[in-house]
């Protein structure tokens, strides 16, 4: 007779709102991105897992323990899931002590697996919580802003594939890396990312994300970076619009153009002017001929993930507007070959989205070359 799973279940409701509204993460600023515009993510997020778990799980036995109100009993009751509720009081806000003490929560209630719905500020809260008491398996459900740690699943689907495995003992655990992200200095376009310590998570290839792999400061690297720069500018349309995702193989691009390039942000090129750092609004409002615009993007090492990390200014309203043709990737050679099977991915947070970006693309690679790879 299968083992019945205990599943603790942890939601973020605020984590990932300074995604699409250009803040670069939602830590100690949500006053700010409300004022911005700024809508909750990660309950969408959590609801889409739990009904893709409910939906997926058979024969598996699976009880899930979840905290009161936003932090998991309304997005399990979204999901007509029945779920055993946490003796915890929360307010309409929360905090990193709401985290800290579902942790402990949890942990007592002799959980087998942890799932938590945020970012890498969630995920530095859970170590935190951690730190003195037994270790449980921890898995991130992606919601945040940029997710450099190691421990998300590459989408909600692919979570619930490793919750099933976990559960099925077919799964393997490993140490993974949780990262420190200054983000005020993200937010100033400086990259100032540091290890903060490891979680023990479920282990499932091609479903769990890795940590992101910072790229080579080589003169190899630089060189095959300019070489994609100058092939892309050299088939630039004059009087295209472009829209420049983060990274530094696309301002190396902006570098070869003139202009300026946040390296962290998302910027708009037309005719040689550049709009620096721009949300999703103002991209919407800066882009006038739809039928002419381009969006450069470069993965991110490692992980290979496309769209949804970092770069959520790029709203799936932004893709279906300018369409896959017009999507032009770039990536060296070696930040390819650091991608587990040289498959890239997608997490927009729409699946229909993510749908139409699906399936086989090309990366332009160095001067006049294209690599056929899998999106996914």
């Amino acid at each position: 007779m299968m083992k019945t799973l205990r599943l603790g279940f942890i939601v973020n409701p605020i984590a990932g709102m300074g995604g699409k509204v250009a803040l670069k993460g939602t830590d100690n600023i949500l006053k700010e991105a409300l004022a911005r515009g700024a809508e909750p993510v990660a309950p969408k997020r959590a609801t889409e897992f739990l009904k893709k778990l409910e939906e997926s799980k058979g024969e598996a036995a699976i009880e899930v323990v979840t905290c009161p109100s936003l932090m998991g009993k309304k997005e399990a009751d979204e999901a007509s899931l029945a779920v055993q509720v946490l003796p915890m009081k929360i307010g309409k806000s929360t905090s990193a002590a709401d985290t800290k003490e579902a942790m402990r929560l949890l942990i007592g209630e002799k959980v087998d697996l942890i799932v938590f719905v945020g970012g890498d500020g969630t995920a530095r809260d859970i170590f935190d919580a951690m730190r003195e008491q037994d270790q449980v398996s921890v898995l991130g459900v992606p919601s945040g802003v940029k997710m450099y740690s190691g421990i998300f699943a590459v989408n909600p689907s692919d979570a619930v594939e490793v919750v099933l495995a976990f559960a099925q003992n077919e799964a393997t655990t490993a140490d993974f890396e949780i990262m420190d992200a200054d983000e005020k200095g993200i937010r100033h376009d400086l990259f100032n990312v540091k290890l903060y310590g490891y979680l023990k998570g479920p282990f499932l290839p091609a479903h769990i994300q890795g940590s992101k792999q910072v790229s080579p400061e080589t003169v190899d690297e630089k060189d095959n970076q300019m070489a994609i720069a100058r092939f892309v500018v050299e088939g630039m349309e004059s009087d295209a619009t472009w829209i420049l995702g983060p990274g530094t193989t696309v301002k190396c691009i902006a570098d070869l153009l003139g202009v300026g390039k946040t390296l962290l942000g998302v910027d708009v090129y037309r005719k040689g002017r550049v709009v620096l750092d721009l949300d999703e609004k103002g991209i919407l409002k800066e882009v006038d001929d739809w039928e002419n615009t381009w969006i450069i993007l470069s993965p991110i090492g490692h992980q290979g993930i496309l769209l949804g990390r970092g770069n959520q200014q790029i709203s799936p309203e932004i893709i279906e507007h300018v369409g896959r043709e017009r999507i032009l990737v770039v990536a060296t050679k070696s930040k390819l070959q650091s991608i587990e099977g040289n498959v890239l991915r997608v997490d927009t947070g729409d699946a229909e989205t993510d749908e139409l970006l699906r399936g086989y693309g090309r990366v332009v690679t160095d001067y006049r070359e294209w690599r056929l790879v899998q999106i996914r």
